[in-house]
């Protein structure tokens, strides 16, 4: 059986937002065993899985995509939306735009430090539309 569901997480400011309760709290009950699709429907944000527990993680990734994707750039060409515009897609692509997650008996099979990311590469990037796709 395979179920589909969109929804929008609420908009966040740039960083790395632990997302995982959010996500849950729109989804139907999961099955006792299958796999959990996100897809999110931009190319400035991405999902990753990351330390659900300690907050200075969010802070040290935001540092390094920083470092390694500046703003202002004077290489970069598509700057249409201001400077933190090709810097997020940059980040969305050596990121991601989705993850499978296990469901093992009706729950997400994450890690015990695991959790589930929106990280939003946009200073004002929105509510982001995510795509949730349920196999059982």
């Amino acid at each position: 059986m395979i179920e589909q569901i969109e929804f929008a997480l609420r908009p966040q400011r740039r960083g790395f937002h632990l997302v995982t309760e959010e996500v849950l709290s729109h989804l139907p009950a999961l099955p006792r065993q299958g796999v959990l699709h996100l897809f999110v429907k931009h190319t400035s944000c991405a999902l990753t899985i990351n330390e659900n527990f300690d907050p200075s993680v969010r802070t040290d990734l935001a540092g390094i995509y920083d470092r390694m994707v500046p703003e202002n750039a004077p290489y970069y060409i598509h700057t249409d939306e201001g400077p933190d515009d090709m810097p997020s897609h940059a980040k969305s692509s050596l990121t991601g735009v989705s993850l499978s997650i296990p469901i093992t008996n009706g729950r997400l099979n994450l890690g015990t430090w695991q959790g589930i990311y929106l990280c939003e590469f946009r200073n004002h990037g929105g509510a982001r539309k995510i795509v949730a796709t349920i196999w059982s």
